[in-house]
């Protein structure tokens, strides 16, 4: 278990990391949409490389077809608008600020997602633990943005 904790906590590491190094990417190629391209460019191929030796089994047609068609398409066009954010604001108002907005978001939506059960989760209702979580977080964001 303790082994998620850190892939999580890596994880993080990376995005923020991820994001200085794409903000130096946008501003050498001076547009934030080739950056983007050649980001998720790079991205697609280690993916390839990582399946092709993994030996990665596609399903057969009718398990594939019966994945709905907005997930098909969602995913990428809202991974392609997160890496255009991570492109075009940390540069405006720093790293931490950006990330601490990203979480507060993820947060956020995370609240109702669980609360209403959306995109098939399970339900977990909001409670003021969880309102409070929120708003700390909310806290310091102001802080870090304004110190």
């Amino acid at each position: 278990m303790i082994w998620l904790l850190l892939l999580a906590l890596s994880g993080g590491v990376v995005l923020a990391t991820q994001a200085g190094i794409n903000g130096e990417l946008g501003r050498g190629l001076k547009n934030p949409v080739l950056a983007a391209l050649v980001s998720f460019s790079v991205g697609t191929f280690s993916l390839l490389l990582y399946a092709l030796v993994s030996r990665a089994r596609f399903p057969d047609g009718s398990a594939l077809a019966a994945i709905p068609k907005i997930a098909w398409v969602a995913g990428g066009v809202l991974g392609a608008f997160y890496l255009l954010t991570t492109i075009l604001v940390p540069p405006r108002i720093g790293v931490a600020a950006f990330f601490s907005l990203v979480v507060l978001g993820q947060l956020s939506a995370s609240l109702l997602f669980d609360h209403f059960g959306l995109l098939g989760l399970p339900t977990h209702p909001v409670n003021p633990w969880r309102v409070l979580g929120v708003l700390l977080l909310l806290a310091g964001v102001v802080l870090i943005r304004r110190f």
